[in-house]
């Protein structure tokens, strides 16, 4: 009788039989988000989640801190504390906030078994999940941003170590071995720099930015983490065809952010803004201007006075579809305020010319971004004697892709993979 062999497993993830890749226990085909509630740090998240192939097969939950009343000055204290001070508070003075229901008319805070009804992130419920579920559905990867995420997806891992795979985003400033990985920008992670150390109170800084080199667990990024792959911005290419593809070029896209504790400016940035955007026109041949959430009234308002009847310049009014996406597609080139490390690194990915506003005004760690950015050639200042027309080329940032290639291999190495396909 001859002896029976088993097919060599083919190269790459897809299409591998389950049996060369730790059987079912060692695939991973859902995901969870832990949140702050705060679109920056989530979308870097849904980021890792898209170049991991896992889109569709994840859930978002939050942690919520209490809101309302002296809630607001309470930020800086950890969530589980200020959950007791708030509780405290309202056993003491009463309870004045309404119930928030949701469709069904539970409460938002109501938790139930299920993964997919848990709304509020809770470590133990989460845990309890993966868990119960790993011998039918395999592993869990659970992904975190924000300060506020810290204790839950620490927490999650130590109660189902051996079922869920914790990727922390963003610097949790200690014990990085209570993540199977951390993934942050450099300028949040290497030791502060002269200029930075004057800013700083001497009892925070070993806080604030640990001495030793990172750990095998830590991936150093240049930027921030985001979902403007190139699938998106191709599909943000059809989706907004017909509103860019005729405007006359090069379209420049100018996206104002919002001034922040390291970052400062008003009136004055705007001024000087629409100043220098006035210089630039002539080699323009559109413009498009968005505002975020965070751009004060105040600044808006001087740009949209100075531009709102300009044949060449569209301002979005935030009504209607976003075109954000649409616009890092179509776009010839970017101007942007150097408050926003989300909206520069996903300029920075699309290898067109990005030109920086106030990165003078940038202190600390933010300073420290925008000088990498200048060192790699990503970035120009803008001086409004530009002539848009012309371009420029650098390598672009690929920080989403190569942190997605990190966590692959950490799993790889604890004989886990991730299912790209559900098919």
């Amino acid at each position: 009788m001859r002896p029976i062999r088993l097919p060599e497993p083919p190269n790459g993830s897809f299409g591998v039989p389950e049996i060369f890749n730790g059987g079912i226990h060692g695939v991973i085909r859902r995901a969870i988000v832990i949140g702050n509630g705060f679109p920056g740090a989530e979308n870097q998240c849904l980021g890792l989640v898209r170049a991991l192939g896992l889109s569709g097969r994840h859930s978002l939950y939050r942690v919520m801190r209490p809101r309302g009343g002296t809630n607001a000055w309470l930020r800086w204290l950890p969530v589980s504390v200020h959950k007791k001070l708030d509780s405290f508070i309202k056993q003491v003075f009463g309870d004045s906030s309404r119930k928030v229901e949701g469709k069904n008319g539970m409460p938002l805070m109501t938790k139930k078994t299920g993964l997919s009804d848990i709304l509020e992130a809770d470590a133990k419920q989460i845990a309890k999940v993966a868990r119960e579920t790993f011998d039918m559905d395999g592993p869990l990867l659970v992904i975190a941003s924000g300060r506020d995420t810290i204790s839950v997806a620490s927490s999650i891992k130590r109660f189902a170590p051996e079922n869920v795979f914790v990727v922390q985003i963003q610097h949790p400033r200690s014990w990085l071995d209570r993540f199977d990985l951390v993934i942050t920008p450099r300028h949040d992670y290497y030791p502060l720099t002269p200029h930075a150390r004057q800013q700083i109170p001497w009892l925070l800084r070993p806080w604030i930015t640990p001495c030793e080199p990172p750990g095998k667990n830590v991936v150093l990024t240049v930027g921030a983490l985001h979902q403007a792959d190139v699938a998106a911005l191709r599909s943000a290419a059809s989706a907004w065809h017909n509103e860019l593809a005729s405007l006359p070029k090069p379209l420049l896209v100018v996206n104002v952010g919002g001034p922040s504790s390291n970052c400062r400016y008003g009136i004055d940035l705007a001024k000087q803004l629409a100043s220098m955007l006035q210089n630039v026109l002539w080699s323009c041949g559109s413009v498009r201007i968005s505002f975020s959430r965070r751009t004060p009234e105040k600044v808006s308002k001087i740009l949209v006075e100075e531009f709102r009847t300009h044949p060449k310049v569209y301002i979005w009014d935030g009504e209607g579809p976003n075109p954000h996406l649409g616009h890092l597609a179509w776009a010839d080139a970017f101007v942007i305020t150097a408050d926003s490390v989300s909206m520069l690194s996903e300029a920075c990915s699309t290898g067109k010319p990005v030109y920086v506003i106030g990165n003078d005004r940038c202190t600390w760690k933010f300073a420290d971004f925008q000088n990498s950015l200048a060192e790699r050639g990503v970035v120009r200042p803008f001086t409004g004697k530009e002539d848009i027309s012309e371009s420029w080329s650098y390598s672009s940032l690929n920080d989403t892709a190569e942190a997605a290639n990190r966590v692959n291999s950490a799993l790889a190495a604890r004989g886990w993979r991730i299912l790209t396909s559900t098919k």
